[in-house]
């Protein structure tokens, strides 16, 4: 059905309503992604959430995207959540409704449930983020550390443009739905323009961050967060905000990438759904389910329940990794405390002098690939033994009953650098007896922001400066004789893009300290009741292309995807879709590209089949950013309409 914005827009909104008629609460996830057809198979959790539990689920297509009426401007516009607000309190008057909705949704939908939190509609009473950020400048797919993404433009920037270029479905939008189709070809501008002119912190990313303002949210609120996910940082510092704030709230946090926690590569699994309902039912329909108001309410289970995890032989496409459920009733946990490891030991434990020198090669990185793990060809890290022997490194061993982390590790370093923009990264592994190299952590800084993200500072080249890189959080046990690594170096590539031009480092071990966050203690046992799930089957990967190539003489190391897959859509119909990617580094000049493309088909019977197909062209040189767009649709063949974008900016010391 439709449901009416103040300006005359149409949402276009799917229903599932319980039978019987009486009012129920409802349950509210808004997204992008097209409803009836590249995300059609959703349709199964809300039709569980109706017939399994009785909620009310509603589904709607964000403005100008899918078959809702108006323009798709950029993600998380100020109009969207305008709409959203009005959604709900539409929700809350309907009669099947009993007057309480709820939001959740994992990644956009996710994002957007915090974002309308904050605002307050008075109909929202809790909400379930999952895979969400609270900082869209930080923690999202555009910047990393102050640097710009590289692996990301070869995904979601490109295949937006395509999505956005597909028409509303003709059974739900009607008449004109082809008038429609040529005005968003005409109208919705690459949202991946405006991100790369927003190259540093600020005003634009503030907008739809809930950090600083976290006690805006008053709703309760339950995190949930993957170890191999790009959002991860939105786990321990969201929940201290909240819980300083006075706002119940739970994190739960296990081994996923950024997929369904019955699937996700890797697991151990669990039923998601099930979960979630125990949070709607205690806050939306007042139920004792073990879930406590607070961290000290009487007889609750743990506020926070995350998976340890451990050493595991590493796989890109491991299906299940070692570690233990666990659980803390408050955050900071009186267990962690902050270990120092200085680092004037030198690297490797050998007897250096400092500083040293570390000429920095552009390429170290790929084994760690994307800290965004998700569906294949975005997988997990492989073995960082050779990456390792391209940075500075230092070991601990993890000596009698081994070492537990949780939180984020720091390093605090003094360094310099021969060029005015450079970056530090630094990874921690675990290190096993026979020499593999698992990535536990990671984080990286482009050190003109070492005074904050809004105001970029050039280095002076051979000047040495403070700057501190926070690594993403974590939880972590280190196995008696196994090693704690941290290996430092200056780029986190193809994950981020590096410096402009070729740059050497020279660090001050002597000032310079890795801080640790420890457990001392043994962890409270999650609850028992956490609906755990068989492993799904091994993934079918000969259709996927995950390529790391050398192309020796030219001094070129690429990465190549190609993927997709065909599935059906609501009603009768099929939908394919096709990625593809390569990103390159030059290791004499540290020019870098992003070339890619995205491809949507959808056939309905009875209707034409329409296509739109995107390419993205991105060349970073010593100077600036330079980005071709491309998008055509077609029915039946026959072009609809086409766009070329160009745009040429300066690196803004990045």
């Amino acid at each position: 059905m439709w449901i009416p914005m103040d300006d005359g827009v149409r949402l276009a909104a799917t229903l599932y309503l319980p039978a019987g008629g009486a009012p129920v609460p409802c349950l509210l996830e808004t997204l992008p992604y097209r409803k009836d057809d590249v995300t059609a198979s959703y349709v199964a959790d809300y039709e569980r959430l109706r017939d399994e539990y009785g909620y009310a689920v509603c589904r709607v297509d964000l403005r100008g995207t899918g078959s809702s009426e108006g323009a798709a401007t950029d993600e998380y516009p100020a109009r969207e959540q305008d709409d959203l607000c009005a959604v709900i309190a539409w929700l809350a008057a309907q009669p099947w409704c009993d007057g309480g909705v709820g939001m959740f949704g994992t990644s956009y939908s996710g994002f957007n449930s915090i974002q309308v939190a904050a605002r307050r509609p008075p109909a929202l009473k809790a909400i379930v983020p999952v895979y969400a950020t609270d900082d869209r400048y930080t923690d999202d797919v555009h910047y990393l550390g102050g640097a710009r993404r590289l692996l990301d433009l070869v995904d979601y920037p490109t295949y937006m443009v395509a999505m956005n270029a597909l028409p509303p479905v003709p059974e739900v939008f009607g008449a004109g739905w082809r008038e429609e189709w040529k005005r968003r070809i005409d109208e919705n501008p690459p949202w991946l323009l405006r991100w790369t002119e927003e190259q540093t912190g600020g005003g634009y990313w503030r907008h739809g961050s809930l950090r600083p303002e976290y006690a805006a949210v008053r709703v309760p609120t339950m995190i949930v967060a993957g170890w191999a996910d790009g959002y991860r940082n939105n786990t321990f510092r969201t929940y201290q905000a909240l819980t300083a704030a006075g706002t119940p709230v739970r994190l739960l946090a296990g081994p996923w990438s950024h997929m369904s926690t019955a699937t996700a590569l890797p697991g151990p699994h669990i039923d998601l759904t099930a979960e979630m309902v125990r949070w709607w039912d205690r806050w939306l329909r007042g139920r004792d389910t073990g879930i406590g108001a607070s961290t000290d309410e009487p007889g609750g289970e743990p506020a926070i329940v995350y998976f340890a995890r451990e050493f595991t032989a590493p796989e890109p496409d491991a299906v299940v990794v070692n570690g233990r459920w666990q659980a803390e009733r408050a955050w900071p946990s009186p267990r962690v405390a902050e270990w120092a490891r200085p680092l004037d030991g030198g690297p490797g434990g050998a007897e250096r002098p400092s500083p040293i020198v570390h000429r920095v090669r552009p390429d170290v990185g790929t084994a760690a690939w994307n800290s965004c793990a998700g569906q294949l060809p975005y997988g997990q890290p492989t073995d960082q033994r050779y990456a390792d022997a391209a940075c500075l490194t230092w070991e601990w061993p993890a000596d009698g009953d081994g070492l537990e982390l949780l939180g984020h590790a720091r390093l605090a370093a003094r360094v310099a650098a021969d060029r005015p923009v450079a970056s530090l990264a630094a990874r921690l592994c675990d290190v096993a007896p026979d020499g593999t190299s698992v990535l536990i952590t990671r984080g990286l800084l482009n050190l003109t922001h070492r005074e904050g993200h809004e105001e970029p500072v050039p280095l002076t080249p051979g000047e040495f400066v403070d700057a501190t890189v926070e690594l993403e959080a974590t939880s972590w046990r280190v196995r008696p004789g196994h090693r704690l690594r941290l290996a430092v170096t200056g780029v986190d590539w193809p994950n981020s893009i590096a410096p402009p031009r070729p740059v050497t480092l020279t660090l001050d071990a002597g000032a310079s300290t890795l801080h640790l966050p420890v457990a001392a203690d043994e962890a409270e046992p999650a609850p028992a009741a956490l609906p755990h799930l068989p492993p799904p089957p091994v993934p079918e990967t000969a259709a996927i292309t995950w390529r790391i190539s050398d192309d020796v003489l030219a001094r070129v190391t690429s990465c190549t995807v190609d993927h997709g897959s065909t599935y059906p859509v609501v009603g009768p119909g099929s939908c394919t879709d096709r990625y593809t990617g390569t990103v390159t580094v030059d290791r004499r000049t540290w020019g870098q590209t992003a070339t890619s493309g995205a491809v949507f088909e959808i056939a309905w019977p009875g209707h034409p089949v329409v296509r739109a197909e995107a390419t993205v062209e991105f060349r970073a040189d010593a100077d600036g950013f330079d980005t071709t767009v491309t998008v055509a649709a077609t029915e039946d063949g026959a072009l609809v309409g086409s766009r070329t974008w160009h745009q040429r900016l300066r690196r803004n010391l990045a």
